[in-house]
């Protein structure tokens, strides 16, 4: 009788059981298309402003999905990019916030010594229904602030697709 209990037991849990349930995540990502959408809509919005831009857009972890420079951006411009996108997907805030946020004497400014981590403007979270789904960094303007702007209307290209 007992064995028999054990083994109707057995059979009503859920295939898998709860934990193989807890044991994995759910998250979305940018397509690489859309990805490259929001480059070359920023890319082609600071163009239209007279600068020459290098642009990458990264997934939600901060690995590189895409990657566009003007004809005449300057060679630094790929590092600056995605270090920015990878800053503001690693640290789910834009550069431009981070900057004031690890200025130095802030408890915060060690921050400014990992390699990888740029906090400066032109870093943008992309964020879709509250969660962040990718990273956009743009480089070569004549400053943080206009980087910061390029970057925001790429998105902008792309909130549609995204539901917006």
């Amino acid at each position: 009788m007992m064995r028999t209990l054990a083994f109707v037991a057995v059979l009503t849990l859920p295939a898998g059981g709860a934990a193989a349930q807890d044991a994995f995540v759910e998250f979305k990502a940018l397509k690489p298309e859309v990805a490259l959408q929001a480059a070359v809509a920023a890319m082609e919005y600071c163009r239209s402003e007279g600068y020459q831009v290098g642009v990458a857009v990264t997934d939600r972890f901060g690995t590189m999905q895409a990657f566009v420079r003007d004809r005449y951006a300057g060679a630094h411009v790929e590092e600056t990019a995605r270090r920015k996108a990878w800053t503001a997907a690693s640290f789910r805030t834009a550069t431009m916030d981070l900057g004031e946020l690890t200025a130095p004497d802030t408890m915060f400014a060690g921050i400014r010594d990992l390699d990888q981590a740029l906090a400066l403007g032109g870093g943008v979270t992309i964020e879709h229904a509250g969660s962040i789904v990718g990273a956009i960094g743009v480089s070569g303007a004549p400053g943080p602030d206009l980087d910061d702007e390029c970057a925001r209307e790429g998105i902008a290209a792309i909130e549609e697709q995204m539901g917006f």
